[in-house]
């Protein structure tokens, strides 16, 4: 919801995927849908309720959606074009193949993946939006667990040993704030993990992100053959990142940097000189930078500023009590006690070029010094 309304989670009140969001929020499609572009979204939104009627509702002209989650597959419309198109209909997009050498190699062909399928909708709508303004949000899925392969992107990484995270005890999780210590030792701990299996992770994560590479490098191509590269703005990023087991856990929904620091690529020509840039940015500036550019007025409510702006320090917040208790229904408050002994399920995060603060309500907090300490792994409890 912060990506595409510019506003944070404490504002938009929207905290957890699949919960309404407030009728009065305006979302980035909806803004330049007014402006006079054509809209759409192919793949992921995690809005509620989870069709494409409602996705149309927020702002978009045209939607082709896919969730990645099973309970949202009967209002998929990958797992509808599947059911009709792929001869292994009757697999499960995510089956894997047993006794494979890789144990998450895909049994569906990679044309029938939902990644492949995001990209080929998106050049779909590019094709049919014709020659006037339009904007196109295309949402991978994938690297998101789980980390199901098809060939040849199964053994892309065969011959590749990727170096691991560092194998924490169990005593260094207990060390930490224990919101972090919920988070990391929910339902089935896996912070021992089988280092070989893990290997296979990251490969798998690795081959994932090169099946997103692929589809992004064709969509750039018809951007290209379509003659519209020279006044199109590309925006490559992510909502977040993955722990892949760095301080035992596997997942996301923490402020360690394999969390929180996604790539953040543009390309605008004409206006942006290609080059890397280390300014601090967040999510919420994409709005207020997208309507800056194409000269649509920026409503008073936005919260982001302009990615090229320079800002002393971001800000991030967390507050998903399910997350804390495995996604189980038993989350219930009780006065002075709050939800499984976590007083208040929230989480605030302020980072500086060089200082990273995260505060858990009612639990202190942690400081890591990310120029001596950039893994994390030493860090200090102010009192606040």
């Amino acid at each position: 919801m912060s990506i595409l309304t510019g506003r944070y989670a404490h504002s938009h009140k929207n905290r957890v995927n699949y919960t309404p969001c407030d009728r009065s929020e305006v979302f980035l499609q909806r803004m330049l849908s007014d402006a006079g572009y054509q809209t759409g979204s192919a793949g992921k939104l995690h809005y509620y309720p989870p069709t494409n009627e409602h996705a149309r509702s927020t702002g978009f002209d045209s939607v082709q959606l896919d969730d990645g989650v099973p309970a949202t597959d009967p209002y998929s419309d990958y797992v509808k074009w599947r059911s009709v198109n792929d001869p292994r209909r009757d697999v499960h997009y995510n089956a894997t193949e047993k006794g494979a050498k890789n144990p998450y190699r895909g049994i569906v062909d990679y044309e029938y993946t939902p990644t492949a399928w995001t990209g080929n909708e998106t050049i779909h709508m590019l094709r049919s939006f014709g020659a006037g303004p339009f904007f196109i949000h295309s949402s991978f899925f994938k690297p998101h667990a789980p980390y199901t392969v098809p060939p040849p992107y199964d053994s892309m990484f065969d011959a590749v040993d990727i170096p691991l995270p560092k194998q924490v005890t169990l005593d260094y999780i207990q060390s930490l704030p224990l919101p972090l210590q919920r988070l990391i030792l929910r339902g089935t701990p896996v912070y021992d993990m089988d280092r070989t299996r893990l290997q296979w992770i990251w490969r798998s994560y690795f081959a994932s992100i090169a099946m997103v590479d692929r589809e992004v490098g064709r969509i750039l191509d018809e951007i290209d053959r379509l003659g519209r590269a020279d006044d199109t703005i590309v925006i490559f990023t992510s909502d977040h990142g993955d722990q892949l087991l760095e301080h035992g856990l596997n997942g996301k929904n923490v402020f360690f940097e394999d969390s929180v620091r996604v790539p953040l690529m543009i390309r605008y020509p004409g206006r942006l000189q290609p080059g890397p840039r280390t300014n601090l940015a967040e999510l919420i500036d994409l709005v207020p930078s997208l309507l800056e550019w194409a000269g649509v007025p920026i409503p008073p409510r936005v919260q982001g500023t302009n990615v090229t702006r320079e800002r002393e320090a971001v800000f991030s917040e967390n507050i998903i009590p399910e997350v804390i208790t495995g996604g189980k229904q038993d989350f219930y408050f009780t006065p002075g006690k709050g939800i499984k002994d976590i007083r208040h399920p929230d989480a605030k995060m302020v980072r500086t070029a060089r200082w990273k603060l995260n505060y858990y309500p009612g639990h202190d907090g942690e400081l890591y010094d990310l120029k001596d300490d950039p893994g994390e792994m030493t860090w200090s409890c102010p009192q606040i």
